[in-house]
């Protein structure tokens, strides 16, 4: 199976504008814009044919050629990254057994999440969506519960059930659990990771459906094919000891450099 991995970079964040042009220091002290590490990050992935950064900003666009990173520019009526990943197909040409869309603020992601998703699609041939969850250990909760008495939306957690299918995801902390955990403790708290593996039929379904009023309420794209009753397939992933947190907030910025520093991340 062919496999295309699309990069999804907008500059018009909400939340953080100019968001992929922003920088990331790591352990060595080497500075690179956060769509550079994201490419980076895709790179390393096995088993993968092609990789692209869609963009619909020219900035983006040059910054990323600059690094050497091929180019697909899409519209600005695109919604979210799911959108600009079929776009990004049908711009391409399709041709592509598997779209994985890696998403421009993850530059922490292992290639082993990615590798993982691939292998869940080609070995459960009724899935036609699949994303990796990863157990929390005390100090990533603690941090997920911060950010909420904050009034920040930091991660996405993610409920499933019997063989991995999906039942929710929210930028809430869910399942409740009163609990206190120790930081390396594991808790029955899921992260979504922000990566998807489609079939091509999915992201052409995708793109015919309007926003449902769940995905409206937590701007999370997945909710769309929930809300369509499409299945969407969680794989459990293991961190191997790296720790995982995507940029979502400036603040981020700082706790993504303290983990690349703590990991002897260049």
């Amino acid at each position: 199976m062919s496999v295309l991995i699309v990069i999804p970079a907008r500059y018009a964040s909400s939340r953080y504008p100019g968001k992929p042009l922003a920088t990331l220091t790591g352990a060595t002290g080497e500075t690179k814009s956060l769509i550079q590490r994201s490419w980076e990050a895709a790179r390393q992935v096995t088993g993968v044919d092609r990789v692209v950064v869609a963009t619909d900003d020219e900035r983006i666009r040059s910054a990323a050629e600059g690094f050497g990173a091929e180019v697909v520019m899409t519209s600005e009526s695109c919604g979210n990254g799911t959108e600009r990943c079929a776009e990004a197909l049908n711009t391409l040409g399709g041709g592509y057994d598997i779209i994985v869309n890696l998403q421009g603020d993850a530059p922490l992601t292992p290639h082993w999440f990615v590798e993982a998703l691939v292998k869940g699609l080609r070995t459960d041939p009724q899935s036609e969506v699949a994303t990796p969850v990863l157990r929390c250990e005390g100090r990533a909760l603690t941090g997920f519960l911060e950010d909420r008495a904050a009034g920040r939306v930091g991660g996405t957690t993610a409920v499933f059930g019997a063989g991995g299918r999906a039942l929710y995801f929210s930028k809430e902390v869910i399942p409740y659990t009163g609990q206190s955990y120790a930081d390396d403790a594991p808790t029955p708290v899921f992260h979504h990771v922000g990566v998807y593996a489609y079939r091509p039929a999915a992201l052409a379904d995708y793109t015919g459906w309007d926003m449902g009023p769940l995905e409206a309420l937590e701007g999370l794209e997945q909710l769309r094919f929930l809300e369509r009753g499409r299945p969407v397939l969680c794989v459990e992933v293991e961190a191997r000891g790296r720790q995982f947190w995507e940029l979502n907030n400036p603040e981020d910025v700082p706790r993504i450099q303290a983990m690349m520093a703590e990991m002897g991340m260049a």
